[in-house]
């Protein structure tokens, strides 16, 4: 017989498919973080973790600490981003899209300027 608390999780509540992985990789974001504190990316994964859980206050921390340790990280920047507009930032948002949009044209990624350049123009910035 299975251990009939093995499907709980978050006080009690069942586990859907989705959470107990992605809390699992949290779990596991934030021991290779204490082992690396200044591994950037480790610090990239835990956000990106907690961006896929909607905790956009926990990824935009992460992520600014990832893009301060590597400034060009065009990646970073746009989720940064991405957190800033769902925390309702509008100003954050549009200034880190912008940044983001730099570094997509410095770097000649065409995908993700196309796609900073919709984000600007969807937020009324461009």
């Amino acid at each position: 017989m299975r251990n009939a608390g093995s499907g709980m999780r978050n006080g009690g509540r069942p586990a859907t498919h989705v959470e107990a992985p992605m809390n699992s990789n949290i779990e596991r974001c934030e021991r290779a973080l204490a082992k690396f504190p200044d591994n950037a990316m480790a610090r990239f994964s835990l956000g990106k973790a907690h961006f896929d859980l909607g905790d956009f206050e926990a990824a935009r921390g992460q992520f600014a600490l990832a893009l301060a340790a590597k400034p060009d990280w065009m990646a970073v920047a746009i989720l940064l981003g991405k957190c800033e507009q769902a925390l309702g930032n509008k100003p954050a948002a549009k200034e880190t899209f912008e940044r983001a949009l730099k570094l997509a044209i410095a770097q000649h990624h065409e995908g993700p300027q196309a796609e900073l350049e919709q984000l600007l123009a969807e937020s009324g910035a461009a």
